[in-house]
């Protein structure tokens, strides 16, 4: 069996999102299609996505979020990120 046969159906549909939104590069992309030309579940599982995908588009294309909603999550992010590279530093779990 190749190794591209071996991927975990888990690792395959994980990386759909990234497949769907043209962000993996060439070989990746031609591993998961491998994967899933050979896996009729990764393959059902990868239709199912696009067609969430294609709807969301479609109901929330062009949609953005208000700056003072990105602002408020960028802010929560750095204060999460902060706080996590604290506690390694101090060995604090």
């Amino acid at each position: 069996m190749s190794d591209d046969l071996e991927l975990d159906c888990t690792a395959v549909l994980a990386d759909v999102w990234l497949m769907l939104d043209g962000e993996c590069d060439d070989a990746t992309r031609e591993r998961l299609q491998h994967h899933m030309d050979h896996c009729s579940p990764c393959i059902e599982a990868y239709g199912l996505e696009e067609k969430l995908k294609r709807l969301l588009s479609t109901k929330c294309g062009g949609d953005r979020a208000p700056e003072s909603l990105r602002e408020r999550l960028t802010l929560e992010i750095r204060k999460s990120v902060t706080i996590t590279e604290t506690r390694i530093e101090t060995g604090e779990v």
